[in-house]
């Protein structure tokens, strides 16, 4: 039986409501409502507004009602694109004629490829050698440059700065950056839109700049509502920095969520989560495996394994329901041999 998917009407999977493009800018230096507000300006027209989606059986199983954020639904596959673009709309003429350099192996390298097609900017992404095949073709298929590098021997990081500093090029960085925060950000503009009234928010944590960019959204727009992260048990890095009260390293995770393989957080996402978070929960690998089967099965939807580990954690019991409680469900991202071995009977 395939339960019945609740889509919000035809303007809502369009594109994001118009909001003004006038908004002040507010200092470089804190992520705000109104920095958002004025992200969600400039991708008005641009980024898609994602679909809020229902299970009839997720609901009778968490005993309340759940609200699914279908970020896969975004333009390039991920909510990535949202702070992508966001940052790259705010480069001066100089900046945009010189272009710009990214490191990913996935959802963000292929935004800010996406984003800067779009803006005319030409882009190099730094990605590893032995990254998939499929996701390097995504982002060259955008029309970036790519650069490998060897993860054994070289950090991604130190190879954009070097082609920052040798091309005079602007670093776009995944997550640390209150500009990339804020576009983030606007999925929790339009989660208060979309939802009304909600009690719990559930979001996926890698470098953390989703978490920052909704919790303080949804905090602003609806002070009463918990946020709550959630990291596979193998790259639990937030976790164990928010209790140990400082950023802390962990080894390099060996998870399937291949888009939360953050070995620390942030400095700038860490210190906003710190003030915005309710609790990090961790779930194991073979939960997010199956609510990535859950999604194909009862919404019909490929959820990528790093997606689907918030509706782990409802799924599992990790974190307890509450009386109208959304999840982010971050990207669709996810090639289809992986997806394939990850959802066949065989592997639950």
């Amino acid at each position: 039986m395939v339960d019945k998917v609740e889509r919000p009407a035809a303007r809502e999977d369009t594109a994001i409501s118009a909001l003004s493009r006038q908004q002040p800018e507010t200092q470089r230096d804190e992520l705000t409502l109104d920095r958002i507000r004025a992200a969600a300006g400039r991708l008005a027209g641009v980024a898609h507004r994602t679909p809020l989606l229902s299970s009839a059986t997720l609901d009778e199983q968490a005993g309340a009602t759940v609200l699914l954020k279908a970020e896969m639904f975004q333009r390039g596959g991920s909510f990535k694109f949202r702070g992508a673009y966001n940052r790259l709309s705010l480069l001066g003429p100089a900046e945009r004629e010189r272009g710009v350099v990214a490191y990913s192996s996935g959802n963000h390298g292929g935004a800010v490829a996406l984003a800067a097609r779009l803006l005319g900017i030409h882009a190099v992404v730094v990605v590893p050698a032995t990254g998939s095949p499929a996701k390097l073709a995504a982002i060259e298929g955008y029309g970036a440059e790519i650069r490998r590098y060897d993860p054994a021997a070289q950090r991604r990081e130190e190879v954009a700065a070097q082609i920052a500093a040798d091309r005079s090029l602007t670093i776009i960085r995944p997550f640390d950056d209150y500009d990339v925060m804020a576009g983030q950000g606007t999925i929790g503009i339009e989660l208060a839109e979309q939802a009304g009234e909600l009690d719990l928010v559930l979001v996926p944590v890698g470098g953390g700049g989703l978490c920052a960019g909704v919790g303080t959204a949804i905090r602003a727009l609806r002070p009463g509502v918990s946020v709550i992260g959630v990291e596979p048990e193998a790259a639990d890095d937030t976790r164990q920095s928010l209790r140990a009260g400082r950023r802390v390293s962990i080894a390099p995770p060996a998870t399937i969520a291949d888009g939360l393989l953050a070995e620390q957080p942030g400095e700038l996402t860490f210190a906003v989560n710190s003030r915005l978070l309710d609790d990090v929960v961790t779930v194991p690998e073979t939960a997010i495996a199956d609510a990535m089967r859950f999604c194909f099965a009862r919404l019909k939807i490929v959820a990528e394994p790093s997606g689907a580990v918030p509706l782990a954690a409802l799924l599992t019991g990790a974190v307890r329901p509450r009386a109208r409680t959304a999840v982010v469900l971050s990207g669709g991202n996810v090639d289809p041999v992986t997806f394939a071995a990850l959802v066949s009977p065989a592997a639950a």
